[in-house]
């Protein structure tokens, strides 16, 4: 490992991967650098993508693919289901496997990547960031790099020591609790979601196959409303009353931003990428391909500025993110606003009209259809996501 870079990429995440994989294919020398020994490693994911997601940064393989999914099946608070078809499909991940390959993409351009390397510190020159300080396998390094890239998660450090405000107010974090249990009876192709105040008001529950009768079970919802009764216990309960024979294998718990992008992502010469710069869809809570999106347009965007000369470039980064997807979450986000206040009639009366469509319409878009035919009141809700 050299002590000079043109860029250094903080976090091995699918964002980070993503950043370093792209700078490096434009030409620029990187360096990533992991605080875990290994990439990959803790998994705090529901494991859930779809194919037309996946194919534009790595052709789907056997070996970090867990299942693939076809259909979905929308749970009520009644216990009615329908099962609509998934347009285009979509997978469930082995996300050790998945994010390892994703790190050897970026190797396979050049990238560097070090492992048990924890960031600590950024050097500053002349009020300058002009690098990182850290401890590489437990002894302190200074590198420098003309960009650094924060990919270190939601709880970003590189992001507030740099001066960026990733702050997430309180009413837009969704407490989440996952399981991944074994010896479960589950459909291998459907993706379950369970909707109501007896599984996780305001929120959802999910049920994502893995094969092999096993599955990730988990459930997110809003903190305020966790506050009266916590996602684990709400996770504990349904998991005992579905599941009540199986093994469970892990055990994860933890926040997720469910807001828009931060207001800034660049500052300088350091950029925010993934769940550091809250490029979760604020509706799903999904971000892997978004962060890799996000990933993506940064590292073309830095390789670029270094390129040029210039890093005031990088500011291009921030508008072709809001140009490709910001503005969508933006939507996403007054959507999410107004879903959080359905209650569970309003769920059953969805589900109920989704029943009534002929089986070949009974997609994500038909269903959605239907619900505001036979619920005028949701027209207004979905209204102000366009008028606010």
């Amino acid at each position: 490992m050299n002590t000079e870079y043109d860029i250094i990429v903080v976090g091995a995440g699918p964002a980070g991967s993503t950043a370093a994989r792209y700078a490096a294919a434009g030409g620029a020398r990187v360096l990533m650098l992991e605080k875990d020994r290994d990439v990959g490693y803790p998994v705090r994911c529901g494991e859930a993508v779809s194919h037309e997601g996946v194919v534009q940064f790595i052709q789907p393989d056997p070996r970090w693919i867990a299942a693939t999914v076809t259909k979905f099946r929308f749970v009520a608070p009644s216990g009615k289901s329908v099962v609509p078809k998934l347009d285009g499909g979509g997978y469930v991940l082995e996300r050790r496997l998945f994010d390892y390959e994703l790190a050897k993409l970026a190797a396979a351009e050049g990238a560097e990547v070090v492992t048990k390397a924890y960031v600590y510190d950024l050097l500053r020159e002349n009020g300058a960031v002009t690098g990182v300080r850290a401890l590489i396998k437990d002894k302190p390094a200074e590198i420098r790099a003309r960009i650094v890239v924060a990919a270190d998660g939601v709880e970003s450090r590189i992001g507030k020591m740099a001066g960026i405000d990733t702050t997430c107010h309180i009413r837009d974090m969704e407490s989440c609790a996952q399981m991944t249990l074994s010896g479960i009876d589950v459909d291998d192709d459907v993706l379950e979601f369970y909707f109501g105040g007896d599984y996780a008001p305001g929120g959802y529950l999910w049920v994502f196959p893995k094969g092999n009768r096993s599955a990730n079970v988990g459930l997110g919802l809003s903190v305020e409303e966790a506050k009266k009764k916590s996602a684990i216990r709400f996770l504990q309960e349904f998991v005992a009353k579905k599941y009540p024979g199986a093994a469970m294998l892990t055990h994860i718990a933890g926040g997720v931003p469910c807001a828009t992008t931060c207001d800034r992502i660049v500052k300088g010469n350091v950029i925010l990428v993934g769940d550091a710069a809250h490029q979760v869809n604020p509706m799903s809570g999904g971000g892997i391909i978004s962060g890799m999106i996000g990933g993506m347009i940064g590292g073309q965007t830095a390789a670029e500025a270094l390129k040029s000369g210039d890093l005031r470039h990088l500011e291009e980064y921030q508008k072709r993110w809001q140009k490709r997807l910001g503005w969508r979450h933006d939507v996403f986000y007054s959507m999410k606003e107004a879903v959080s206040h359905f209650d569970d009639a309003t769920y059953d009366a969805i589900c109920d009209s989704a029943l009534k469509l002929p089986e070949e319409k009974r997609t994500l878009g038909g269903i959605f259809r239907s619900a505001l035919w036979n619920q005028p009141s949701l027209v207004l809700d979905v209204a102000k996501v366009f008028i606010s």
